[in-house]
């Protein structure tokens, strides 16, 4: 197993090439199947087993080790920029004890509790996106749809004033890419950093309004542990409430799109789903499985790894485990995992990753997408999404999700 297996289909793995993105998932059966431990031309090692995804999530030998994987992929002056500067001061790509102490400060706001509590606003807001395009018989289930909810509920969750929320309306996400295992381009990185520096400001001048103003909500609790001293510093507040944002919306939007169409796509489980409304909760573990919308989480070797999938790994390597892959693994899911099927025993997915970084937000994710999704079918019973076979896709690849997804009724 090394980077000369390329077989007559192309190489195989060449995640942002617009095959792969509209359907990944024959290219991770070739991955499986030929090259389970695949080296990259960037010298990257792609995991797309069940068994070694779920060894590299869990276990202590691999970390994150973000600034020393930043500039061996691009230089030593990498983290002058700011966008890879931010991400380098979030949860998400910290290892112990920063991690411990970031995650500790914000992981009271995602109990079960707190997020059961949230229901009946969860409620409201589906109902209200509902109510404001019922009449005109058509709407973009994205854009008009699956997008308000995450962003109104973590903008509520944040303290974000009600007059500032419609520029996030409008907002664009395109600050995900930097996730994608691919390098940025020397303008890529420009635009990052200038949106970047745009969401600090912003978030600096919200900071001195819960300085002042301090509310229930977890930007004031981080304020408050950042002016306690040894708990957070400027930059990492910073980082981790732009992180909060992004990761509270971005991949909700997209569970509940590719979650739709997939229903869409597979009429039976949605005549059967609608029949028997009490699935949904079994049917969102699924949707999860079935076309994540987070493919992929990065690790790297703390140590020399001896055996990973028959493999040996060098200290300080790059491994990508893919999420989608491992989630359509036949080793698992022995019943056709390439079909959508709602009432699927022991659904198991690893979209929300595991070990010390499984997703803070799994359980409010599973909740929005449940309420959104079972409103949807109960409102408006005889939606149509206009192009199935077709959608626009977004031209990233770890957090997968429509452009746009246009429905009449």
């Amino acid at each position: 197993m090394n980077e000369q297996v390329q077989p007559a289909g192309g190489p195989l793995f060449n995640p942002l090439s617009p095959d792969f993105i509209r359907d990944p998932y024959p290219h991770y059966e070739r991955l499986r199947t030929l090259d389970p431990i695949h080296l990259t031309p960037f010298g990257q090692y792609v995991v797309s087993r069940h068994a070694e995804v779920s060894v590299v999530l869990r276990d202590k030998r691999f970390g994150k080790d973000f600034v020393e994987r930043s500039r061996r992929r691009y230089s030593d002056r990498i983290m002058d920029e700011p966008v890879f500067r931010n991400l380098g001061h979030t949860m998400l790509q910290a290892d112990p004890p920063d991690h411990t102490r970031l995650r500790g400060l914000v992981v009271k706001a995602f109990t079960a509790r707190r997020v059961e509590d949230m229901r009946p606003r969860i409620q409201e807001i589906v109902d209200h996106a509902i109510d404001a395009v019922i009449e005109r018989g058509q709407m973009d289930l994205i854009g008009d749809f699956a997008f308000r909810l995450p962003v109104t509920i973590i903008c509520d969750m944040l303290g974000i004033p009600e007059e500032h929320r419609e520029a996030f309306h409008k907002g664009s996400s395109d600050g995900v890419r930097i996730l994608d295992p691919v390098p940025m381009t020397p303008d890529e990185i420009k635009q990052g950093n200038a949106r970047n520096l745009m969401a600090q400001m912003y978030f600096q001048q919200l900071f001195e309004l819960r300085r002042r103003n301090p509310g229930d909500d977890l930007t004031t609790q981080l304020v408050l542990a950042e002016e306690d001293g040894n708990k957070l510093t400027n930059e990492e507040l910073t980082a981790n409430i732009m992180l909060l944002f992004v990761a509270g919306h971005e991949t909700t939007v997209n569970l509940i799109g590719n979650g739709l169409l997939a229903l869409h796509r597979n009429p039976d489980q949605l005549a059967l789903l609608k029949a028997r409304p009490e699935l949904m909760t079994n049917a969102i573990e699924e949707f999860l499985r079935y076309d994540s919308s987070v493919q992929m989480t990065g690790r790297v070797t703390l140590e020399e790894i001896e055996d990973l999938g028959g493999v040996k790994i060098p200290k300080g390597e790059t491994v990508l485990c893919l999420l989608g892959s491992a989630n359509r693994d036949p080793a698992i899911y022995p019943d056709r995992p390439d079909r959508l099927d709602v009432t699927r025993a022991n659904v198991k997915p690893l979209s929300f990753g595991g070990g010390i970084h499984f997703c803070l937000g799994a359980q409010l994710a599973r909740i929005e997408a449940e309420i959104a999704i079972a409103t949807l079918l109960r409102r408006l019973p005889d939606l149509r999404i206009d192009d199935v076979e077709t959608p626009e896709w977004r031209p990233t690849f770890v957090l997968r999700g429509l452009k746009r997804l246009p429905a009449s009724w």
